[in-house]
């Protein structure tokens, strides 16, 4: 499992090992389950890490419009669902938009620290709190389908700025 320190947006890090290593863990995982990472789903992927914020679709079609590619809707938004399908993207609903998936090995359900002024997002992958939502959910007799913890606020560059 990477650690949050290690992939921590708020924090300074090597930015192209991280797309980097990103790429290669997404390469391997679809190697391991027989999924087609076709150049379309790992261009997507790129750009999405490229970003290090929540990106929306519009933004990855404009990329692949500068870049001579077919920017139809449909190839972006397939690309995406794949992406979000096999765990290697998270979506971010209050932001309508993707960020890359810090452990997707793991086969979890997102949760996001969200800066509401530069929009930039950290994943934060402890499992206590979402298993206590869970446990809160159970005993409501609620069958939990899905579930996206978006916590927005200031990251500290944003608070010292001010």
């Amino acid at each position: 499992m990477n650690s949050q320190s290690d992939n921590a947006v708020f924090q300074q890090h090597n930015h192209a090992s991280c797309i980097h290593d990103a790429l290669i863990t997404a390469k391997k995982l679809c190697k391991e389950r027989g999924l087609r990472l076709t150049d379309t789903r790992l261009r997507v992927l790129e750009l999405i890490w490229q970003s290090h914020k929540p990106i929306g679709a519009y933004d990855i079609l404009a990329q692949f419009g500068q870049e001579g590619r077919n920017s139809a809707p449909p190839t972006v938004y397939r690309a995406l669902e794949f992406l979000q399908e096999n765990g290697l993207v998270h979506r971010i609903a209050s932001l309508n938009a993707f960020m890359g998936c810090v452990c997707p090995q793991e086969g979890h359900q997102g949760g996001f620290l969200i800066c509401k002024q530069c929009k930039r997002a950290q994943e934060i992958t402890e499992d206590a709190l979402r298993k206590q939502l869970l446990s809160l959910a159970q005993e409501q007799d609620f069958e939990v389908e899905s579930m996206t913890l978006e916590i927005s606020g200031l990251c500290t560059a944003c608070r010292t700025a001010q």
